[in-house]
């Protein structure tokens, strides 16, 4: 199997506060969004998208169970950013000799940046 692309979705009950999160506290580029779906662009090949699970049918995890790992580099400029757009982090943590920190949705939805040698 020859997997082109990617997308996470996650099915949200605070939908339109999630959406904000998305766009403005990480700044995400929006590639496709309509009045219950908003998929915006991680890169070239990989997606996140949050749905409103009022419209789906699929509903909400609530949060629980999801974490959304994000390798990037320099974290400490991507920590700095998200602190300046005031978003609630953790504080930098040294995982698997990888520098991590976390961050959570509106929804309760888990991400974790970290940056280091790569896994797998």
């Amino acid at each position: 199997m020859k997997i082109k692309a990617t997308n996470t979705i996650l099915y949200c009950k605070k939908w339109e506060e999630t959406v904000a999160f998305y766009k403005t506290g990480l700044n995400l580029l929006v590639i496709f969004s309509n009045d219950w779906f908003v998929e915006f662009k991680l890169n070239e090949r990989a997606r996140i998208s949050v749905a409103n699970p009022e419209r789906a049918s699929i509903q909400s995890g609530d949060g629980k169970g999801i974490t959304i790992s994000l390798q990037v580099d320099e974290i400490e400029q991507v920590r700095s950013g998200l602190l300046e757009a005031r978003i609630e982090l953790s504080s930098i943590k040294e995982v698997w000799g990888s520098k991590v920190f976390y961050v959570h949705d509106p929804e309760g939805n888990r991400l974790e940046f970290w940056e280091g040698r790569a896994r797998g």
